[in-house]
């Protein structure tokens, strides 16, 4: 009888330590590290909007896994979707990739990543073009992400976009920002610009849109009371920039934008980042998670360096002298202003 005891305890003994073993086969960390084996790997790609900044990123992405040996049609397959900026799109996206169940997903902008983080808890979510990922309740931290996502900010010095400002513009008193007041990257920045902006000596008019149709009224109501424009990295106003910078060149008003795809489509200058540089280190991540490396121990990291970028046809149309020492070390563009 004892002997029958002891028999059943060690069967229920293995049969709990087989269990436990089972339950480490899963979740992210173990997914990640049978990747590499896989003949084909599955990547789900969910953008926001398009515009030049986040299909830069894209392609970036892209030129990333292909410089590591990762081309598609060979050894990863990739589904490319676009939520043409909106967001209940990024949210059926998002239950698609999981019902396909796709061994990796990147996310472009804020809310794709927080749509595919809010369905997608076991599988590797890398991201890019998302401000603050900790206000955006996708990490725990920068340093230390501690859930199933890592990737890139695209967050940038204020700091440097109002002292371009004031060299190239020398007598701005206002600058006014139009932004999306439901895209919480975008909100990050304006709390961030209104700050930065006392110790320029700088007033800050804001005004707020919920879509692209709202751009026109909102940009009516600042451009007879502000002497700059400042354009953030917000989805909705970048993807009416033709319009933006035809109102505001009007009236002889200057846009700065935040990144360099905002001069090429018309402002006068930006001292930003580079999405396509951005999208490539989020590229080169992944290639990280693929060989097996922990995503929650991958911090999330930032642009390498940013870089000023001018606009010429923007100047001579604003009839703007970009100082010598900025001129020497900018990049020079034409474009995008009729």
């Amino acid at each position: 009888m004892v002997g029958k005891k002891k028999f059943s305890f060690l069967m229920a003994l293995l049969v709990s330590l087989s269990f436990l073993g089972g339950c480490k086969k899963i979740g992210v960390s173990q997914s990640q590290k049978t990747l590499k084996d896989k003949k084909v790997i599955n990547i789900g790609i969910s953008q926001f909007v398009e515009h030049t900044a986040l299909e830069s990123a894209r392609k970036g992405f892209m030129d990333a896994l292909k410089s590591k040996g990762y081309e598609e049609n060979n050894n990863i397959k990739v589904d490319f979707q676009n939520a043409q900026g909106d967001i209940a799109t990024t949210q059926t996206i998002a239950q698609n990739f999981a019902s396909k169940n796709e061994d990796l997903i990147f996310a472009i902008a804020t809310p794709c990543a927080q749509s595919t983080f809010n369905v997608i808890k076991e599988k590797p979510i890398l991201i890019t073009a998302v401000t603050d990922p900790v206000q955006s309740g996708l990490v725990k931290s920068l340093e230390k992400p501690s859930t199933n996502v890592t990737g890139t900010s695209d967050t940038v010095s204020i700091d440097k976009q109002l002292q371009l400002i004031k060299k190239i513009v020398p007598n701005v008193k206002t600058v006014g920002v139009v932004y999306n007041t439901s895209e919480k990257n975008s909100e990050l920045q304006v709390e961030n610009i209104k700050k930065a902006a006392e110790k320029f000596g700088f007033n800050i008019k804001t005004a707020g849109v919920t879509n692209v149709n709202e751009v026109p009224q909102s940009l009516n109501s600042l451009v007879g009371k502000i002497d700059v424009l400042y354009v953030p990295t917000d989805n909705t106003v970048v993807s009416s920039m033709p319009l933006v910078v035809n109102e505001c060149y009007k009236r002889n008003i200057p846009i700065i934008g935040a990144e360099s795809a905002h001069v090429k489509a018309g402002a006068v200058a930006t001292n930003g980042i580079d999405y396509y540089k951005l999208g490539f280190q989020t590229g080169i991540m992944a290639v990280d998670i693929i060989d097996g490396k922990k995503v929650q121990e991958m911090p999330i990291q930032t642009s390498k360096d940013t870089s000023i970028v001018i606009n010429k046809d923007a100047c001579k149309k604003l009839n703007i002298s970009i100082p010598k020492d900025i001129e020497e070390k900018a990049q020079m563009v034409t474009g995008g202003v009729q």
